[in-house]
């Protein structure tokens, strides 16, 4: 490993990062944390986004930033890719062409001189093509989801050709992500990492100090969908609750996007959107469970959620472990996670986490009963996962490794220039 002290003498590299999404999830924060944890002077980042929260947050956190109406995407992600109604989004990524377009012209006339890109998901994939050869810089390409692989073999391969043609590097977040990656395609895995103090904002005080101080607080974090199964958590909770245990069931985050108006209505009636917030309530108080089901909406200042929990659960449908599973590890607190496959980088099964199927509630339910009944279980579970995060996931360490690797990038860059 390479602290990236050791590049202290160097001009800072100007780096131009490219992010596709104007909400704030986990891609974005993963990227701000990298950013805010490089050595002072070493990256000046620049910084491509559509309009949105995301744009603000990257300039508060000091960036130089270009807002553009959207960047053209191209899902082949296991969850996302397209098919049936779904491919009528990318008649959105296709107005997004000329923007995405525009914006990289108008990035290169105002930042002369950038030393290498940074595309920040492979679904960027018009940004993958043009952006290298706009700037005549490396490119280094993210890989932040799972592939859809053997569901789309034909746009996996296209894919796969594509990173090959043109990126100088591709960046896993994970051996699960990579494990889904065309075996053609080099990569390596450079670790996410947790910057709690992140753009910090307390939650309300009342929404973790009135839990009852003898209850098993469980919670789910992230943007509230159907997805990332907060519909099998809010039904595990009814369940749970209906056998007289004693937890408390936490939803931190927020719907994706706002499902208004007419074009909300024809969204949900083609099945390509939900109000999820709105129904969850709706079962919350048909159940009758306001009392220990909690939904506390958006936070940043998610590291006050994990020291206040004994248990996290992450009953996704992409069949991986997302950011939540190691940002509660870092706080000593194990997972539930809906996997059919972890790699030891993420979680162990057993020993730091237990594996359930997704989109079974019952299982959901079982493994929550089975820690509540065994505390010390839950406990030896914390502890192992704090280990294995500590060991996987500091930030420090993980961007002083991606800063080592921008710098073998743009030195051979300049080393094939004055040849």
């Amino acid at each position: 490993m390479i602290d990236g002290d050791a590049y202290s003498a160097h001009a800072p590299l100007r780096v131009l990062y490219i992010h596709h999404a104007a909400a704030f999830g986990g891609a974005s924060r993963s990227l701000m944390e990298m950013i805010a944890a490089f050595s002072a002077g070493q990256v000046a980042a620049h910084v491509i986004t559509p309009r949105g929260p995301v744009a603000c947050m990257f300039r508060r956190s000091g960036a130089q930033v270009l807002e553009t109406r959207g960047i053209a995407q191209f899902d082949c992600t296991r969850y996302g890719h397209y098919r049936g109604l779904r491919w009528l989004i990318l008649l959105r990524e296709l107005c997004y062409l000329p923007y995405t377009l525009l914006v990289l012209l108008r990035a290169r006339e105002r930042w002369p001189g950038i030393d290498l890109v940074h595309v920040n998901d492979t679904t960027q994939a018009a940004c993958i093509a043009l952006s290298g050869r706009l700037f005549r810089a490396p490119l280094v390409v993210h890989a932040r989801a799972l592939l859809a692989g053997s569901a789309t073999p034909r746009r996996t391969r296209w894919l796969g050709n594509l990173l090959r043609r043109r990126a100088d590097a591709v960046i896993a977040i994970d051996e699960n992500v990579r494990a889904t990656l065309p075996a053609d395609v080099e990569s390596i895995v450079i670790h996410n990492g947790f910057a709690p103090g992140l753009g910090a904002r307390s939650i309300p005080a009342s929404a973790i100090a009135g839990l009852s101080p003898t209850s098993l607080k469980i919670a789910m974090v992230g943007s509230l969908s159907a997805m990332k199964g907060a519909y099998e958590f809010v039904e595990a909770a009814r369940l749970l609750l209906g056998r007289g245990l004693e937890i408390d069931f936490i939803l931190v985050g927020d719907d994706i996007r706002p499902v208004r108006g007419a074009l909300g209505w024809l969204l949900r009636r083609m099945g390509l959107a939900r109000p999820v917030r709105e129904e969850l309530e709706r079962t919350i108080d048909a159940h009758g469970l306001r009392r220990h089901v909690h939904l506390l909406g958006f936070t940043i200042d998610i590291k006050a959620i994990y020291d206040a929990i004994d248990l996290l659960c992450f009953p996704s449908h992409l069949d991986a472990p997302g950011r939540p599973v190691f940002e509660a590890a870092l706080s000593g607190v194990p997972s539930i996670v809906a996997v059919s496959n972890p790699k030891p980088d993420t979680l162990v099964p057993g020993a730091t986490a237990v594996c359930i199927p997704a989109r079974n509630v019952a299982a959901l339910a079982s493994a929550i009963e089975q820690l509540y009944h065994d505390r010390a279980a839950l406990k030896r579970m914390g502890e192992s996962a704090r280990a294995l995060a500590l060991r996987n996931f500091d930030i420090r360490r993980n961007a002083a490794e991606m800063l080592a690797l921008y710098r073998r990038l743009t030195e051979r860059c300049r080393a094939r220039v004055r040849s």
